[in-house]
């Protein structure tokens, strides 16, 4: 998840990874020219992304993204990958708002050998807020806390963000976090009801509330000229707690969880 330079970003949760390597491509491609009270921006581009087939998959799938991203500074942001933001709190250290965003779920075709076995899972809007801190330019951190709009399913997620010195016109950072889920969330994940433990030979399994997931994450962007650039995105994720010791994962799929993208960007 390529992001934009941490003293640039106003505020902006993280989201699953080509998401904020667009977005990074399209504030670094026009640093030169970027400020604070500038008009709207527009940004497009395409990518590719090569993610775990569902959570706690071991194997992958690639998907092709197009990408816009629309954004009025330190006010508001809609974009395909980071959904809506609506900034309420704004300084030189603090930030912090509301936001809409898309949670992902799993298609049958995702389900492999899964399939017709455990249910499939429509996507679902959520609804939450956020809040960022701005240590230094180069270093943020932050917590964002999202409710599903038509669900019971509750999201908290703790960043940090580096920065790292630039190696030419390569600018690239760090990303640590930390994910949890509350028990109707897991449930909804890595749970396996009495007659889907029965088609998969396993034991039934009820997860908790808990924490879901670590990472730890690379993020490059190379300019090719002044509004275009090429993004990628490297991530290596650890499942934790009820979400590792779930049956889908243990006997099925990974608690290693392996992401990777690869982006074109123009900003107009």
């Amino acid at each position: 998840m390529i992001r934009a330079p941490a003293h640039l970003r106003r505020g902006r949760p993280r989201r699953p990874l080509l998401s904020t390597a667009l977005l990074l491509a399209c504030v670094v491609s026009t640093q030169p020219c970027r400020a604070d009270g500038d008009p709207t921006s527009l940004a497009i581009g395409a990518g590719i992304q090569r993610l775990p087939s569902w959570a706690g998959a071991r194997n992958h799938r690639l998907e092709r993204l197009p990408y816009l991203d629309v954004e009025w500074p330190d006010h508001v942001s809609l974009s395909t990958q980071d959904g809506l933001h609506v900034d309420l709190v704004g300084g030189s250290i603090l930030h912090g708002g509301v936001y809409g965003d898309y949670q992902w779920g799993r298609d049958t075709d995702d389900l492999g050998e899964l399939r017709h076995r455990i249910n499939p899972l429509s996507p679902r809007l959520t609804l939450g807020g956020y809040l960022e801190w701005q240590l230094t330019r180069q270093i943020d951190m932050g917590t964002n806390l999202s409710h599903d709009i038509n669900g019971a399913g509750s999201y908290l997620k703790l960043y940090g963000e580096w920065d790292l010195p630039a190696v030419g016109l390569l600018q690239h950072s760090l990303a640590l976090s930390w994910q949890a889920m509350n028990g109707a969330a897991m449930n909804r994940f890595f749970g396996v009801n009495a007659s889907q433990a029965s088609a998969l030979n396993v034991l039934p399994w009820q997860p908790g509330a808990g924490g879901q997931l670590a990472s730890i994450e690379y993020d490059l962007f190379m300019p090719t000229s002044k509004h275009t650039g090429v993004a990628v995105a490297l991530s290596y994720g650890r499942l934790l707690g009820a979400a590792a010791s779930s049956p889908l994962v243990t006997h099925f799929g990974s608690a290693t969880q392996f992401s990777e993208s690869l982006a074109f960007v123009y900003h107009l």
